[in-house]
């Protein structure tokens, strides 16, 4: 009887410890906080080995390149030849002769299979391009089209500006290199772009008896219809430079100076 009542008591005692220890742990596991943080996330500081065999591969997302966006720019003339002519009369001022660029579209195409860092970017963008002239100096067109300078005489604070519109559209190789993390990348795209012009004209700024006035010609110049040239990009996070080279001159053949168009400058917005 005795045997019984001791063989009671330690199944009795193997029970409680048993389920103390079942509580415990159910109590330990109510303090565990889930981690909020997405998949991709959490990955991308891991080897990419371990991901790349029957797993999430954070290297297969789309690639995504860098058009899209608001840049600036300033316009110089190279390549400068005034054949035929007694001055050099499209002097002008670097700092306040510019282009804005406005990127509206932008379409990326991946060109490998299990990475993203190599693709071609294309796109539409506008750009307004203006060359600052001397301001006692601008531009008319004869009838039979030739560029001649023009010398202006009339009071104080004259302006005088030449300035086109085109439609843009580029076709970039971009390679991209993943820097520290997964979304920071140093990239480098180059080719060549195409434009439209859409619009050109001169415009001066002079006072006249006191009293502020403008006068605006448009023609065309005898600026090409059609341009193209090459176009470089690079850039790391919010740094992006760019710079576009064209590979005709400015004016038609024989109707102009022959000078070509050069600008570079800095993207201020991403799209």
């Amino acid at each position: 009887m005795a045997r019984n009542t001791y063989c009671i008591r330690l199944v009795t005692g193997l029970l409680l410890l048993a389920g103390l220890a079942g509580g415990t742990a159910a109590q330990t596991a109510d303090t565990l906080n889930p981690i909020r943080k997405k998949t991709e996330k959490l990955l991308r500081n891991s080897p990419v080995q371990q991901f790349t065999q029957g797993g999430f591969n954070f290297w297969q997302d789309e690639f995504s390149g860098h058009w899209a966006g608001v840049d600036f720019g300033f316009n110089t003339l190279v390549n400068t030849d005034y054949t035929g002519y007694d001055t050099e009369f499209l002097h002008h001022d670097l700092r306040r002769s510019n282009s804005l660029f406005v990127n509206l579209v932008q379409q990326s195409i991946g060109l490998q299979r299990n990475r993203n860092t190599i693709g071609l970017v294309t796109g539409v963008g506008l750009q307004l391009q203006s060359f600052r002239l001397d301001r006692n100096t601008t531009i008319e067109q004869t009838a039979s089209g030739r560029i001649i300078p023009k010398t202006l005489y009339f009071q104080e604070n004259q302006k005088s500006k030449f300035s086109m519109a085109y439609l843009t559209a580029p076709l970039l190789l971009e390679f991209q290199i993943p820097i520290n993390h997964y979304e920071n990348r140093l990239y480098l795209s180059g080719g060549m772009f195409a434009g439209l012009r859409i619009s050109s004209h001169t415009k001066i700024k002079y006072r006249l008896d006191k009293k502020k006035e403008k006068l605006k010609t448009p023609d065309d110049f005898s600026l090409h219809k059609y341009r193209y040239g090459v176009m470089l990009r690079t850039g790391y996070r919010w740094v992006n430079l760019f710079c576009l080279y064209d590979l005709h001159p400015l004016f038609k053949k024989e109707m102009g100076p022959e000078v070509t168009p050069f600008t570079f400058g800095f993207t201020f917005v991403s799209f």
